[in-house]
């Protein structure tokens, strides 16, 4: 492998213009793909399970670091830190491809969940003087249970679409020098 081809030179290879504008654009697509995780949630009615919530944790990461990215590019810090950002946005995306990866496979039964998700819940009562009481008493629903299917996908399977999409483009944008 020649220097000018190491993953080294091109983190350290200056930004380019774009750099900035597109860290900040990964930031708002991470946003929305949670964003609509907890839209299900709290307007669909869609109770999340154990290894639900746990696939939103690379996106709540992912968010911020690609903000300090964008940033760092906006007042010229080395090139290196952003792209590292970047880069280590990228990897929580990666992280987020095994967190769904792993929850389809329990739902589909390809493997047994974790211990903590085998409990079953009903809906929140929609009744606010009940809703406390609610909160308290009701489980989480069991992980091995998709909530629905879209398109034959479950809810984590379109994560598992959505971050291997943002995995790509962020680790693309960490390296790319052109």
């Amino acid at each position: 492998m020649s220097d000018n081809a190491s993953p080294i030179k091109a983190l350290t290879t200056p930004l380019l213009a774009d750099h900035k504008k597109v860290t900040f654009y990964g930031a708002i697509l991470m946003a929305l793909v949670v964003g609509s995780a907890l839209a299900f949630e709290h307007i669909g009615g869609f109770i999340p399970c154990a290894l639900c919530l746990e696939q939103r944790m690379p996106y709540y990461v992912g968010i911020p670091v690609m903000l300090v990215a964008g940033f760092t590019a906006i007042f010229v810090k080395p090139a290196i830190f952003t792209r590292g950002l970047i880069l280590i946005a990228g990897l929580l995306m990666v992280y987020g491809v095994y967190l769904g990866s792993f929850h389809s496979g329990v739902e589909w039964g390809w493997w047994p969940g974790p211990e903590s998700c085998t409990t079953v819940a009903d809906g929140l009562s929609l009744d606010a003087s009940n809703l406390l009481g609610d909160l308290n008493a009701k489980r989480p629903p069991s992980c091995d249970q998709a909530a629905g299917r879209f398109l034959g996908l479950s809810f984590a399977g379109w994560n598992v679409i959505a971050s291997a999409i943002l995995a790509f483009f962020t680790i693309r944008l960490a390296f790319r020098r052109v």
